[in-house]
């Protein structure tokens, strides 16, 4: 059987790393898209910062097409044990596309409303992270500019991390992605 390719999609903070931590501690490779981008930069001596990752994650997507960052983790990917492998913060169709290259694939949305996200990503520390809403606003319409809103459309299934605990929110997702590794 092919190798299962879990895509998560959403916006940022959605709780998708959340997710993604817990199927690691649960025996899942995990790779984050993010990263990707985030070790591109230290390779360039580019600062970390939302802007400057935002502004490289736009250049490689010119130069290297809507997939670019899809391809920074295909040797990841293939260099993975395992039947599934999680990918963290899919962005469009095209990266989509890529992907499936690499298997089976399915794709799991988590949505969360602005104020959560927001709540949460000022203070998860990460350097690339908004801490006002007109950050938080800004870095959507980025997000949304390259494709996210299809990738989420897409979405073989979506999950909501409104009113839910994070042990909730893991328990959700994990249980669906065993019904799809038994597929």
């Amino acid at each position: 059987m092919a190798r299962l390719i879990i895509c998560l999609t959403g916006m940022p903070g959605a709780g998708k790393s959340t997710i993604a931590g817990a199927l690691k501690r649960r025996g899942l490779d995990v790779i984050v898209m993010g990263d990707a981008v985030r070790a591109e930069a230290a390779r360039r001596n580019i600062e970390p910062t939302g802007p400057n990752l935002g502004k490289l994650m736009l250049e490689l997507r010119q130069k290297n097409g809507p997939g670019a960052v899809a391809d920074l983790i295909e040797q990841q990917i293939m260099d993975s044990k395992t039947d599934a492998v999680v990918i963290d913060g899919v962005r469009s169709n095209a990266e989509i596309d890529r992907l499936r290259r690499h298997g089976r694939l399915r794709i799991l949305a988590v949505h969360a409303a602005a104020p959560r996200r927001l709540d949460f990503l000022s203070g998860r520390g990460r350097s690339d992270d908004p801490k006002t809403r007109d950050g938080l606003d800004e870095r959507d319409a980025r997000e949304m500019g390259v494709g996210m809103s299809d990738s989420i459309a897409l979405a073989d299934e979506t999950i909501s991390n409104n009113d839910t605990s994070i042990d909730g929110l893991v328990e959700t997702a994990h249980t669906m992605i065993l019904r799809w590794m038994r597929e």
